[in-house]
């Protein structure tokens, strides 16, 4: 990637917010493609939403559209009910690493994608799963706070690639030949002059392992104003920590919200991380009103990112991950606004209370911390910190 991205101009960009208004528009356009539909996701789940994806699929390909599911063989159950009723109804699929460690070691496919008819696309980090569902029979009280984006334009061309990428590797006898889609990018600068622009930022194990850290790299170097950044993972490695101090220390007002409940392990860990934060300048809001799935970021009100990628190793170097990078639509300040009402929502993080936990919580951070990231290196053989 260097320092460019793939921008297109003339994009028609619409945020979805919560899985209900994602899913209803993903389903609408299902139920009026006439040529093919192609879908990517971690988690397939066999609920209500998971049901209602599954028979609008089924439709689709009784009425003769090709259907292609790309599903993860962790993040998705061997056993879902209607895998049988895909194969009898037409409905191609193919399951990405169906072993913990497999063709593709250690990593999973955590994209969620959908391209109709190479007219319209959904990139974000939705899965095919009950806004509540938190897993097993386990209801949660609130709808997970998470986006994805609705494409039209150019844009929608990138991200049908990058499914048939993936779609390729999947086949049976595949041994690994590189594939590498070159893009004519244009460069990433903060301020572009037209409405629409967008860039689809996709990562794998294979190429490109750093594609999604360099764009929020990038956005970061250039912030002169305000950074709203949300994650609910938020163990980065050193060159994403350093981005943030450095743009709170020329004066940029940096926002960070951190999910909280979900992982014992990252609820430990994570705060070891505030210190040289709060240094810094940077306000940190840790949000537990809902479950924190959304990944997004926005800068200066005119950059904004929606995707699948965490800020972790596993997102930043294992997992494959797609984001959606838009300039200057309005989509950046609806975006911006939602993350300000939950950072207002958030337990914002006090310096001085921080500095004042007693050794016996520094020393589990601490060692949660060490924890992690031992375990992130034996994972991706030291080349990630």
């Amino acid at each position: 990637m260097s320092k460019y991205l793939p921008f297109s101009r003339d994009n028609d960009l619409t945020l979805l917010y919560l899985g209900q208004r994602y899913f209803t528009a993903l389903i609408a356009a299902i139920d009026g493609a006439t040529r093919d539909v192609a879908l990517e996701t971690y988690i397939f789940e066999a609920d209500e939403a998971g049901q209602q994806v599954a028979a609008a699929l089924q439709r689709a390909a009784q009425r003769g559209v090709a259907v292609r599911v790309i599903l993860d063989g962790i993040g998705t159950s061997r056993r879902l009910p209607f895998l049988a009723d895909w194969r009898e109804r037409g409905v191609a699929y193919r399951i990405y690493n169906p072993r913990l460690f497999g063709k593709f070691g250690f990593s999973r496919t955590h994209r969620k994608l959908a391209i109709v008819d190479h007219a319209v696309a959904f990139v974000g980090g939705i899965n095919i799963i009950d806004d509540d569902n938190a897993g097993g029979d386990t209801r949660m009280d609130d709808p997970r706070w998470d986006f994805a984006v609705q494409c039209r334009g150019p844009i929608v061309a990138e991200i049908s690639i990058a499914f048939h990428i993936q779609w390729l590797r999947l086949a049976p006898g595949y041994l690994g030949t590189p594939f590498r889609h070159r893009r004519r990018g244009q460069r990433g600068r903060l301020h572009a002059p037209y409405a629409g622009q967008a860039a689809f930022v996709a990562r794998d194990n294979l190429h490109n392992r750093r594609a999604v850290e360099k764009a929020y790299l990038m956005a970061l170097g250039r912030a002169r104003h305000e950074v709203w950044l949300a994650n609910p993972y938020f163990v980065p490695g050193r060159r994403l920590r350093r981005a943030l101090t450095q743009a709170a220390r020329r004066g940029v007002a940096v926002h960070l919200l951190i999910g909280r409940n979900e992982f014992r392990l990252l609820d430990a860990a994570v705060p070891w991380l505030y210190a040289k934060l709060l240094d810094a300048g940077v306000r940190i809001g840790e949000y537990d009103v809902r479950q924190l799935h959304g990944k997004v970021a926005v800068v200066d009100d005119v950059w904004a990112t929606v995707g699948s990628s965490n800020l972790d190793a596993l997102s930043l170097f294992l997992n494959h991950e797609a984001n959606v990078v838009v300039l200057d639509d309005p989509l950046v300040i609806e975006l911006r606004d939602h993350i300000r009402r939950a950072f207002d929502e958030a337990r914002l993080i006090d310096p001085a209370r921080y500095g004042a936990r007693s050794r016996w919580r520094r020393f589990r951070q601490w060692m949660a911390y060490r924890l992690y990231r031992l375990t992130m290196r034996l994972l991706t053989r030291g080349k990630y910190d």
